[in-house]
Order: C-alpha cells, then structure tokens, then sequence
C-alpha cells in the first residue's frame, strides 16, 4: 500500500504516520526531511549558517515559503520527480505541499490513498505560500481536534479497515470511523 499524507503544518500528519507505520508495516521519513537532504540543505546551509541537515530541518517552520519554493524548482521540469524518487524509497510520502505535484503523482499511480489530517478547530490553516493541496484533493480526511488518545484510536480504526479492504471483507463506511 502507497499512502501519501497531507495538511496543513503541524496537524498530526507526522503522528498519524508513526502510528500507521508498525500496524501497517509501512515504511516512511518526514518528506521534510528527505527534502532537506536532497533539495534544501545544499541551497540554504550558507545563508542560514547550518551545519548539518538535522539543524536545516529543525528550522524548517521559519522558512516554509522557501522551502516549498525550493521544493517546486526541483520538480519543475518533472512534477512527480520528488514523489517518484521518495515513493521507490518508501511506502508513506508525509507532507506533500503542490497541488501540481499531488496531480502528477496521482496520475503517475503513485499513491493507492491521499489522507488529508484536519485539526482546523484548533490550529490554523497554512498559508497558500507554503501549501496548495487541499482537503478536497484527498481521498479521505481524518480529524485531530481532540485529545491525542482519540486520534490514535482513529488512526487504529483507520489501520483496521485497511486490513480489511486488503482482506477483502466489507468494512463499515470509513468515513463514519474516522470523523469526529
């Protein structure tokens, strides 16, 4: 199974796929840090003084505009050239930001499920600088505006179901399991 995992900054995207990761036995990185060492450490080490990929990440919140615009530059010619290149590495690709690039993968056939994670009664959205994908772009949402317990009991839920569908048994509409 090829997820691909988005939403705004800071909504769980990251949780929901730690959690996923042992009862799926999938395999994922931080797309943003995958993209720090391929594309955004080389280009802003100098000007922002890092000195390993690890600090480059860990100041990713400060300059998400540049990071997506240096993102966007390296898919440029090839929207789908960096999920190609994360998706042959791994099974879950967390934090795609373009909607030209989730269009391009999705047309590659990279990805069999677009999660869209929504905690928008408690944190903001992004700015449209930083990310274009939408929860209209994903297959199905799943909510994080409660405690982190309910949202790993969602994320459990969601794990069944998969198992299920790969089974082939007829599990209950996904939707009523995931929303608050």
């Amino acid at each position: 199974m090829k997820l691909c995992v988005i939403g705004y900054g800071r909504h769980g995207k990251d949780t929901l796929c730690e959690i996923l990761e042992p009862l799926l036995n999938l395999e994922w990185i931080s797309s943003s840090y995958a993209a720090a060492e391929e594309i955004v450490f080389p280009v802003l080490k100098e000007k922002y003084n890092y000195e390993t990929v690890q600090q480059c990440f860990e100041d990713r919140s400060n300059h998400r505009s540049e990071w997506y615009e240096l993102i966007k530059a390296y898919n440029e010619t090839d929207k789908a050239r960096f999920s190609r290149w994360l998706m042959a590495r791994y099974d879950i690709y967390c934090g795609l930001r373009n909607i030209e690039e989730l269009n391009a993968a999705k047309k590659e056939g990279l990805f069999d499920l677009v999660i869209w994670v929504d905690a928008s009664k408690r944190m903001s959205p992004e700015d449209k600088s930083s990310c274009t994908v939408t929860e209209e772009d994903a297959d199905i949402i799943i909510t994080n505006n409660g405690t982190e317990e309910e949202f790993a009991l969602k994320v459990h839920r969601l794990a069944r179901r998969s198992i299920q569908l790969k089974r082939k048994e007829e599990p209950p509409s996904m939707m009523d399991c995931i929303r608050d």
